[in-house]
């Protein structure tokens, strides 16, 4: 678990460190207030009753006020289903598949590597209805990135490969690799025109030579999901690719519907 904290003076950085350390110990994410940060800031959840949305370490109120997000309308029984990719290694097309088969629409949040490399692919997102969103062009670490240039061209290259390869503009949905952002972050993406979207839920899939098993995946997948649940799985993995046919049969049986990001207000 993570706090989002800033340094506005000595005392403050000193009570938020006692603040950190009490939130480490307890288990709850502190999410009542989003303020400028200093230091390297991850995206952070802390699940309590099983089925039930979890607490992140900033309310969905005050993301908004950046333009930001991790649940949807948590009083509807819909899902958000979303992929992070770098790179292809031959399972997005499995994956694509089975979404055309429970004619569910995702969102697929790619690095300019995947642009290049998978220029076919990315076409069949778009062509297929799913939304390819932004991952930046080299995957770094955005908290550390305070220019608004340098932001900016981590955003644009990816929107210009997007354009090259569909001949359409980008839709502006963006998702902090690792989850790791700044309030300064959040502010230049909303300046963009940008949603930031971080997710609700997730699990360990992206080792490539240590890949979780299928009980291990439903293990979380399933007691976990929740009413406007925004789910982050990496179309590199293995699982899956695997496990997907079968987890949206379970998700559909316990009257769970799926939505799109962009219907998120």
């Amino acid at each position: 678990m993570y706090v989002i904290f800033g340094k506005k003076s000595v005392t403050a950085f000193l009570s938020a460190i006692v603040l950190t350390a009490a939130v480490i110990i307890s288990g709850i994410g502190f999410r009542d207030s989003l303020v400028p940060v200093t230091a390297d800031v991850n995206w952070g959840l802390s699940y309590s009753d099983e089925g039930t949305p979890p607490v992140g370490n900033a309310s969905q109120e005050e993301l908004k006020k950046y333009n930001a997000l991790y649940t949807g309308d948590t009083s509807q029984k819909k899902i958000y289903l979303t992929f992070d990719a770098g790179y292809e290694n031959g399972y997005t097309k499995h994956i694509l598949d089975v979404l055309k088969k429970h004619n569910v629409k995702a969102a697929f949040f790619l690095v300019g590597n995947y642009f290049r490399t998978a220029p076919d692919i990315v076409k069949r997102m778009v062509s297929e209805g799913h939304i390819v969103g932004n991952h930046t062009m080299t995957h770094p670490d955005m908290s550390k990135i305070a220019d608004e240039e340098s932001f900016g061209q981590e955003i644009s290259g990816v929107e210009q490969l997007y354009k090259e390869i569909t001949g359409q503009q980008m839709k502006k949905f963006y998702r902090p690799p690792q989850g790791k952002f700044s309030t300064d972050n959040l502010l230049m993406a909303k300046k963009a025109g940008y949603t930031t979207v971080f997710w609700s839920l997730a699990y360990v899939d992206w080792y490539n030579d240590d890949q979780p098993t299928k009980e291990e995946a439903f293990s979380k997948l399933i007691p976990r999901i929740h009413n406007g649940a925004v789910v982050l799985l990496h179309s590199t993995s293995e699982t899956n690719s695997n496990i997907l046919d079968e987890l949206l049969k379970r998700w559909e049986k316990m009257g769970y519907s799926f939505g799109t990001i962009d219907e998120i207000h």
